[in-house]
């Protein structure tokens, strides 16, 4: 036996930070507000829950690795064709397999400041350079971003509404951002918030992805839906990236139930209505009742808010969270988004959010 060095991950891999989701418990006993997660308080659709039991008794079978009746109720549902639409293990596992088709060693992939981590993450995975863009005002900025654009460009990722900040592009942008990029950049439009959104001046990207052929748009069942658990994504592309992806995420990628409750949510309007119409109240509420309190808290366009804090002692972000903790409620952290003064609240149940507010209000004035 000849006895040498041991295997080494690729390039890259090592450099990744991973990924760390927020927390959901607390120690000592009695029962925890969770606000860390970005999940929806109304849950999952009863009907959406019927389906998933209900697959329970064929799991004996393999799921349809094409995932076809998911891809035409998702088609039906926003008007798209289906042989445009990828379904992945949450739109992580799209990120991934988009990174594995269009990126490699030497390729540089740009995504902005506060963006989502994983993206990072998968860039890094695939061998490629990540590129950070700075930020304006907490915002995306197309002239951030192009300023970054090199030969070696492959990809661009955007978060819009962006994650933890809560901040999008209008429409226009984004497209003037597609126009001024080289026709071989991807430009990868991430819509998990999409739902949540009652802007004028916001597209989620179907029409850029419908009219021109170096776009793609990924969606997820984890947010409104209340799927989180199931692990449903999807993404509707051009038909050669669609074909480029199809050809290397894993054969059976979403297990039968998680389709199954995919379905039975998206045909459930009046749940996802009553979700989005519950977290516009409760996001206008906080967000004004934030700002009575003196903290400067921007209008967001997700189902959370971000609370900004001071950096005097026994006024940070770091000082909040352990008071908090103290009451049995998480918020999450963000100082991995390069936000250390911040911290992100979703938006919960009136009596969750109530009681953040008289918390945050008693921290304000000890």
């Amino acid at each position: 036996m000849v006895r040498g060095e041991a295997p080494s991950p690729r390039s890259g891999v090592l450099a990744i930070d991973p990924y760390v989701p927020g927390r959901s418990k607390l120690a000592g006993e009695g029962p925890v507000i969770k606000l860390s997660s970005n999940e929806t308080p109304l849950g999952p659709s009863p009907h959406a829950v019927e389906a998933y039991r209900a697959a329970a008794s064929h799991l004996d079978r393999y799921p349809d690795g094409a995932c076809t009746a998911l891809r035409e109720a998702i088609g039906a549902a926003y008007g798209l064709n289906p042989a445009h639409i990828i379904c992945g293990n949450g739109s992580d596992e799209l990120f991934h397999i988009l990174a594995q088709a269009y990126l490699g060693p030497g390729d540089e992939a740009i995504y902005t400041e506060h963006g989502f981590l994983v993206y990072r993450i998968a860039i890094l995975a695939a061998g490629a350079e990540p590129v950070v863009a700075p930020e304006k005002n907490l915002t995306a900025s197309v002239d951030s971003i192009l300023e970054c654009v090199t030969p070696r460009t492959k990809a661009v990722f955007i978060a819009n509404p962006n994650n933890p900040t809560g901040t999008y592009l209008p429409h226009q942008e984004v497209r003037r951002l597609r126009a001024a990029l080289p026709d071989n950049v991807l430009l990868v439009l991430d819509g998990a918030y999409a739902e949540y959104v009652n802007r004028n001046d916001y597209e989620a990207g179907i029409e850029m992805v419908a009219t021109t052929p170096n776009t793609i748009m990924t969606r997820t069942f984890s947010k409104i839906f209340g799927l989180a658990a199931a692990r449903v994504g999807w993404a509707y592309a051009p038909a050669a990236i669609a074909d480029a992806l199809n050809r290397i995420r894993s054969p059976f990628n979403l297990a039968q139930p998680s389709m199954d409750a995919a379905i039975a949510a998206l045909a459930d309007k009046a749940h996802i209505e009553a979700a989005k119409a519950h977290n516009n109240t409760w996001r206008d509420i906080v967000t004004l009742e934030f700002r009575k309190m003196g903290f400067d808290v921007r209008s967001s366009a997700g189902n959370f808010v971000l609370i900004p804090f001071g950096s005097e002692q026994g006024r940070t972000a770091q000082d909040a969270d352990a008071f908090l903790n103290e009451r049995r409620i998480i918020l999450r952290q963000v100082s991995a988004y390069g936000l250390p003064h911040a911290l992100r609240m979703t938006i919960g149940l009136e009596e969750e959010n109530r009681a953040v507010l008289a918390a945050l209000n008693e921290f304000t004035e000890r």
